[in-house]
C-alpha cells in the first residue's frame, strides 16, 4: 500500500500578530521563485487563509459604524423612568 500525501493546512490566523507574520512569509515565499510544489501548496494555503481574516476583520469593522451610527443606546428601565415622572 503507498502513502497518501497529507494535505497541510495553514494554522488559522486569530490575530493581528499571526496575520502580520503570515503577511511577511507569504512576501517572503512569494520571492523564491525555485520553490517546489509543496511550498506552493503552503503559500496558496496562507493566501487563503490572509483573504478569510481580512473578510472577518471587515465584517467587524461594518458592524462597529453600524452600531456607532444607530446613536446611543438605552436602557429598557430608561423608558420605564420618564414614563413615571
Amino acid at each position: 500500500m503507498t502513502k497518501r500525501a497529507r494535505k497541510k493546512r495553514a494554522r488559522p490566523i486569530g490575530n493581528r500578530r499571526d496575520y502580520e507574520g503570515a503577511s511577511a512569509l507569504v512576501k517572503r515565499m512569494s520571492g523564491d521563485a525555485g520553490r517546489d510544489s509543496a511550498a506552493e501548496l503552503r503559500l496558496q494555503s496562507l493566501l487563503r487563509e490572509l483573504d478569510k481574516y481580512e473578510e472577518t476583520t471587515e465584517d467587524e469593522a461594518e458592524d462597529a459604524e453600524t452600531y456607532e451610527a444607530s446613536g446611543p443606546r438605552r436602557r429598557w428601565t430608561d423608558d420605564e423612568q420618564s414614563t413615571d415622572q
